[in-house]
């Protein structure tokens, strides 16, 4: 599974000379946590709603630009990079998103909660070849797939666990 699968292509992008307060009306209106900072054609930053102060802090927004609050320095992602790689880079920088960059353009983004998602109603991978002739009770050239041994029941079992 990769990021072109799940990633949101809904990306707002908003200037780092915005206010931060109409950053954060705009993030309310669209629904959205994270906005992606642009400098004509360069990503320079991330600011979420939690930066932003989120709903009681109109006295963290006041008077201040989305370039004061924002994260600078952020990590992206290709589109066709694992979902797995890309939730352990969330995971181990403690960030909420990653913008999806395919040939200097932002083309997505993937947010913690996105792949939370993802786990939660579960995915279903293409089915292989191998695993469709499994299925029919086939393999390659009409052969019946091999059967694996059973495992003797009582081996290895500590002492004491019932049987």
């Amino acid at each position: 599974m990769r990021l072109q699968d799940f990633m949101i292509t809904a990306v707002d992008q908003v200037a780092p000379t915005l206010s931060a307060e109409a950053a954060y009306q705009h993030m309310r209106a669209k629904r959205f946590q994270h906005l992606v900072v642009m400098e004509g054609r360069n990503v320079v930053g991330v600011v979420s709603d939690s930066d932003l102060g989120g709903p009681k802090g109109s006295s963290v927004r006041q008077g201040r630009t989305v370039a004061d609050l924002m994260t600078a320095g952020v990590r992206s992602a290709p589109p066709d990079m694992p979902v797995r790689r890309a939730a352990n880079l969330l995971r181990g920088n403690s960030i909420g998103c990653l913008p999806v960059i395919d040939r200097g353009r932002v083309v997505g983004i993937i947010t913690a909660s996105d792949l939370l998602e993802l786990l939660g109603r579960g995915t279903q991978k293409p089915i292989s070849e191998s695993v469709k002739w499994t299925l029919r009770g086939r393999g390659p050239a009409g052969l019946a797939p091999r059967r694996e041994r059973p495992v003797p029941r009582g081996r290895g079992l500590a002492p004491g666990v019932p049987r």
